[in-house]
């Protein structure tokens, strides 16, 4: 593996990353939910189209520049639910649309999923099914020009938000995987409804709601890919959004250690610095080895699928390694910043609030392990 990046690669993170400082400030309150303000200056700034084509307004970008952008992302602005929910909006929905959808599909989302003027919902997640593609219990029935698609999608990033919803129903009940088919769907058809926000630990700034689709007829051009690749279609997010989507973790991280050190420098107690102690500085240091251990695990999982590899099990450990990395150099913040970390004004507590869910979405850590240990053919 050669990381060695060229000079343009090099000037467009740090283009990037102060274009985010300048653009959200240190210490700015995040919105709740985030401004359509905010979103369109992530458009402007390319982050919301990185891996998409030129053709539609997006940068084309592979993997590992893109996650290097969204690194850039969360390491420059503290509001992570906003990095994340641009990250489902890309990887979870903009990326099949590209991969999948028809030209006239891509042609009606793409340009303003990348402009910032569509913010898109992953429509995934059911009671009792998590993200188990192959027992969905929303049904999509075939119609004349279409299907009418039935049922609840309990947990949808960006749902209340949302112009366009990337769905998954059951189109074949008894053939298992081979008979889920995806769709995006306009918010606006009727039989869409999306439910009231959630009131979330963390990742307050990303709306998340239940979405329930009564009735709802779709046309056949809003299938992507053809009836039964559903399964093909999530996959193929889930191996961007594994990916690139916790390259903004990697960020926070490296934005916590950052501050750590910083604060270890400059507060003093019993007659030295918060430095001096031993304690501390090797929790800072563990801090830096989890930060860069999953920052290359990141890079070597972009870097395979840059290659036309699988890349199953560096996906899987780069998960792992990136959102288990998140929680324990929050909960590590937390402790060095002490009664202030403990404080809503510091913001140091809403970082760790905001990486706990990092070990759930995208398949828990538990999922990540089972899926590293099939690849290692045990």
């Amino acid at each position: 593996m050669d990381f060695g990046w060229s000079a343009d690669q090099e000037e467009r993170h740090r283009r990037t990353l102060d274009a985010v400082r300048a653009a959200f400030p240190a210490g700015r309150a995040p919105r709740e939910p985030f401004a359509r303000t905010d979103w369109a200056t992530l458009g402007r700034l390319g982050l919301l189209g990185a891996c998409l084509p030129d053709t539609y307004g997006g940068q084309g970008l592979g993997a590992l520049d893109t996650a290097r952008l969204y690194e850039a992302l969360g390491e420059g602005c503290d509001d992570t639910g906003l990095v994340f929910a641009a990250s489902a909006h890309l990887f979870a929905c903009a990326v099949p649309v590209d991969r999948f959808g028809s030209d006239d599909l891509k042609s009606r989302w793409l340009p303003g999923m990348c402009s910032g003027e569509v913010v898109a919902g992953n429509a995934m997640t059911e009671d009792g099914a998590g993200s188990d593609v192959s027992r969905l219990r929303m049904t999509a029935v075939p119609a004349d020009g279409g299907y009418v698609l039935n049922g609840r999608k309990s947990f949808v990033s960006n749902g209340p938000a949302a112009e366009v919803f990337v769905t998954y129903a059951t189109t074949d009940p008894e053939a298992g995987h081979l008979g889920q088919t995806a769709f995006a769907v306009a918010a606006d058809t009727p039989g869409v409804r999306a439910g009231a926000p959630f009131d979330k630990m963390g990742l307050r700034s990303t709306p998340a709601s239940a979405v329930t689709f009564t009735d709802c007829f779709v046309p056949a051009a809003s299938v992507l890919g053809a009836p039964g690749m559903g399964a093909t279609v999530f996959q193929h997010s889930m191996g961007w959004e594994r990916a690139c989507l916790f390259a903004g973790y990697v960020g926070m991280m490296a934005r916590l250690v950052a501050r750590a050190s910083e604060h270890a420098r400059s507060r003093r107690q019993f007659g030295r610095r918060l430095a001096g102690f031993q304690a501390v500085s090797h929790r800072i240091v563990d801090m830096a080895m989890r930060l860069e251990s999953a920052r290359l695990l990141l890079y070597r999982a972009c870097w395979e699928m840059d290659r036309g590899r699988p890349a199953r099990l560096a996906v899987a450990l780069s998960k792992l390694a990136a959102s288990e990395g998140a929680v324990a150099n929050a909960l590590d913040a937390v402790r060095i910043f002490g009664g202030r970390g403990y404080l809503t004004d510091c913001g140091v507590e809403a970082e760790l609030r905001d990486a706990v869910p990092s070990l759930l979405f995208s398949g828990t850590s538990e999922i990540q392990k089972e899926l590293a240990a099939k690849e290692l053919g045990l």
